[in-house]
This record gives C-alpha cells, structure tokens and sequence, in this order.
C-alpha cells in the first residue's frame, strides 16, 4: 500500500485545522498608513488651472497675516517663562489677545477654501465633560476645529517638535498645548499627568480637544486609541469630522502635508462637518480600566462612520521607515503593533529586530514564499517543511508576509527553543548521545527529502568542532540560530504517528468488512 496520499492527507486535515485555531486574525484594513489619491482628468485640469491662477492668490492672503499673527503672539508670550505657560492658562490681556489670532486663523482657512463649516449636534459644556475626542485623525487641516470651536475656549495636545518650529511654533506655544515627544520615555507619563491635572472640575484649563490615534490615517478604519484621553476617568465626548474630498488626508505613505494643502486649495470649496455625539459618561469598570474605556468609545465613534477597528498605531509607522531601510516594500512594517504588543508581549525592539532576518529571507517582492523558506533552511520542498510553511502562513494566501513572519517567529519557531522541546527533537533522532554524518543523512532523506550532499553540508554547520559527530549542545546551539528545524523534527514525527494511526483505523475497517463477508 502506497502510504504517500495517506501522508498528504494528514497534512491537510492539519492546516485546516490550524487555520481554524488562528485567533491572530488580519486585520479589516491591511494598512491604513498608505493613501492613494484617484484623480480624474477633470480633477487634474482643474488643478492645473487653479495652479496657476487661485492658489497663488489664495498663498499671498494667507501669507500677508502672518506677521500680524506672529507678532500678536509674541507680545502674549513677552516675559513669560516655559514653568509659566505650564502651570496656568493665560488671563487678563494676554488672554484678549488669543481672539484676533481666532479671527484671523479662521479668515486664513476661509482664504484656503474652507468657507463654511457645518455643525451637527450640541457641544457640551467643560462641566459635563472636559475632554473632546475627535477622530478619524487624517489631515493637517484637522486643527480648523479649534479656530471654529474658538481658542480661548479650548486646549489640546501637541508635538513638542512643533514648538519649536520656526515661526508657527510662536503660535503653537500661545496656545498652551500639552507638550509629548514620541522620543522620550517617560514623555508620556508626564503627558499624562498634566492632562489629569488640567481636566479636573476646579481647574481653570478650557476644554481639551485631543485626537486618541495619536497619527494621520488613510480614514478607512480606526486604529488603536492612546489611553491619555481615558486615563483621568472622566466624562468625554467624541467628536467626528467628515470631510468632502480626499485631498486633505494625510498619510505616512502617500501625498505629504504641502502637496495636501496645495492639492485642497485647488479646490473651489472644501467642505467640513464636525458632528458631536452625546457624552460618553465612563461605567466603574471602565473607570478602572483605561485601554477597556478607550476601547469602547473608538466602538461609538466607528459606529457613527459605520467604520472597521484595527490595533494599527504610530509605531507602525516607524516600522514602515525600518522596512524601506531594509530594501522592502513599506506597507510590510504595518503589523498592528499594539495587537501584537497585548498578544504576544513583544516590544517595538522585538518586532523590528527580526525585520533584517525577515529581509534576508523574502525574496518574493517582500513575501516569504516556500521556495525563499525552504532556501533559508537549506532543505527541498517536503511535507514536513510545507506544514511548518503553513503555520506561518495564517491566511493560506501562499506566502509569508512580515506580520505572520513575527506571530509564527512568537508561536512556531520560539516553542522550539524550550530546553524541552530541543531534547524531544534530538532523542527522537538519536538513540545515543550524539548523531553520526551517515545517521544525519539516513534521518534528513527519509523526513525531508534532502540529498546526501544537501545533508552533508547541514552536518558540517553543526559539527562546529569537526568531531565527525553531532552533539545535543551543538544542535541546541544551531536550533538557536533557526529554531524551525527543531519544529520539522516534531511535526514529522507527528505526522508519520497521525498517519500509522489512520492505516491502523483503515486497516481494521477492512478486517470487520471481511469478517461480515
């Protein structure tokens, strides 16, 4: 009885088995860091024609109250120190001055074409709730809420990049944001604290206006929310903003922010509708559980948009900048961080550790296939090696892209380095307490097809002292370095036993079969 279809057999029942088990789902939106902007021949006439003739007027307006602005800025900010701007908001006449700045600030983006901005629904007071969320975060042009809500009459988070910026950065500090850097670490603790210190009933602070995606998105799904909002525990209202055109999003891979603002003043009018949901009032539980509080009003907001959820944050970002260093396509580095951070426990250093090693072995315009993953570990195409393939390849799409590079590296290729697991691999193969070059080959050609020349050259990596032996620590050690041999080892082992027992159930049907003839 030929026993190969058997074998096959079990491997698919495996695989599909596998995939059901899978609870690291793909994401909704595979990349929502990436915009593509469709324009028609209408769209890019247009924009050739106010090129030349609006755009340049609607810049020399702007520009022409900038000065104004800068220097109204700098009488408010006269004498003040960084301690000063923190500590409280600005009172008396440096306070009066924020309302010329509003009022200029809204002309400058009625000039950009942001004529009328619609409102829908009641904004509530500070009292009922200090903290405004607004989301989707998409564009540059997101900050038009504060010159239409008013600056006086609000707060906000910011960069600390963009207090220092020349010029605008004048404004920025005016402003009295809360200050974070995504460069240092306790940055965010601090950030927090301050938020927690402003929204309090007995503060003077305003209302604080926050974006919870902390990044720019392409507006098809709402990536993971910072807790920074929810942490206080107090009521908040979620602020939705709809947009007419796609020219303003910004993304990390796409149009960046001048093209946006020159692509959205080419055209005749912009339209944005900023729409209030009622007041998310937070239950005891969620009072206690920030990440559970955040988690539930992203739900609202995506809801109103009737719009997916992903666990996508900034740190994807930074991920797509390491994977274009790395000679791969950008949208690689787009893992869902956070999804993998609560998961797997794994660190941004973790996943973007393992990008080189990943880079090293796709070579299928950024995918693993099996031919790049039975390259990577020297052997043919067996079984064995497709069943692993396939514990990696979580979609069956037939390759390996990095994000199931990183779950199979946490739930493959790991559970094979346990002290355990190694020693299981090795006595199965080994009798003694060693391997000889002949056993090597007689084990690799018969589990996964290797050639003797294939399973000589394997036996000289290992044999690192040209013993003409194979130790358990000199495996240990080359399982180290690519942990997916110790797991070929198990799962051919698992397989041939699943196949004996299903000849052995076979082959007693056929014995009652021929009994009852």
């Amino acid at each position: 009885m030929n026993s190969r279809p058997m074998f096959e057999t079990v491997v698919k029942k495996r695989r599909r088995l596998l995939r059901r088990a899978s609870s690291l789902l793909e994401p909704a939106v595979r990349n929502p860091f990436v915009h593509h902007l469709n324009l028609t021949t209408l769209d890019k006439i247009r924009i050739a024609i106010m090129s030349v003739t609006v755009v340049p007027l609607r810049l020399i307006l702007g520009l022409a109250f900038f000065p104004i602005v800068y220097l109204l800025c700098r009488i408010a900010l006269a004498g003040l120190t960084e301690e000063q701007l923190v500590k409280e908001p600005l009172q008396g006449w440096r306070r009066m001055l924020l309302y010329p700045n509003w009022l200029i600030g809204r002309f400058q983006f009625f000039i950009m074409g942001f004529h009328y901005v619609s409102v829908k629904g009641q904004r509530a007071s500070r009292d009922e709730a200090p903290i405004c969320v607004i989301s989707p975060h998409t564009a540059f042009f997101d900050i038009l809420i504060m010159f239409v809500l008013g600056l006086p009459h609000t707060n906000s988070v910011s960069r600390e990049e963009n207090g220092k910026a020349p010029l605008a950065g004048t404004l920025v500090n005016l402003l009295q944001p809360v200050f974070v850097s995504r460069k240092q670490s306790n940055s965010r603790h601090n950030a927090s604290y301050e938020i927690s210190r402003r929204v309090q009933p007995n503060s003077l602070w305003p209302q604080l206006l926050m974006f919870p995606e902390g990044t720019c998105t392409n507006k098809t799904c709402l990536i993971n929310f910072k807790q920074g909002a929810f942490n206080p525990g107090l009521p908040v209202q979620p602020v939705v903003l709809h947009y007419n055109t796609d020219t303003v999003t910004w993304a990390y891979k796409g149009p960046q922010v001048l093209a946006s603002m020159w692509l959205t003043m080419c055209n005749f009018n912009n339209k944005l509708e900023i729409e209030f949901l009622p007041v998310y009032k937070p239950s005891e539980e969620e009072k206690r559980d920030p990440a559970l509080y955040a988690q539930n009003v992203r739900g609202v907001i995506a809801r109103s948009l009737n719009l997916p959820v992903t666990d996508h944050s900034f740190e994807d970002c930074l991920l797509m900048k390491q994977a274009k260093k790395h000679g791969l396509p950008m949208e690689a580095g787009a893992v869902e961080f956070h999804k993998l951070t609560v998961k797997l426990g794994l660190k941004f250093s973790d996943i973007k550790e393992q990008l080189p090693k990943y880079a090293a072995i796709a070579k299928s315009k950024g995918y693993i296939s099996i031919e790049d993953f039975a390259e990577y570990l020297q052997l043919p195409v067996s079984p064995a090696l497709e069943e692993v393939f396939a514990m990696y390849d979580r979609d069956g799409s037939g390759t390996i892209d990095f994000r199931e590079y990183v779950i199979g590296s946490c739930l493959v290729a790991k559970p094979a380095e346990d002290e355990e697991t190694l020693a299981l691999a090795f006595e199965r193969f080994c009798g003694n307490c060693y391997i000889t070059k002949k056993e090597l080959v007689e084990i690799m050609e018969k589990s996964l097809r290797m050639t003797d020349a294939q399973a000589e050259e394997l036996f000289n990596q290992v044999d690192v002292d040209k013993s003409g032996q194979i130790t358990y620590d000199q495996f240990k050690a080359y399982a180290d370095l690519k942990p997916e041999y110790a797991t070929l080892f198990n799962v051919y082992q698992e397989l041939k036993k699943e196949e004996r027992n299903q000849m052995e159930q076979e082959s007693n049907v056929d014995r009652n079969k021929n009994k009852t003839d």
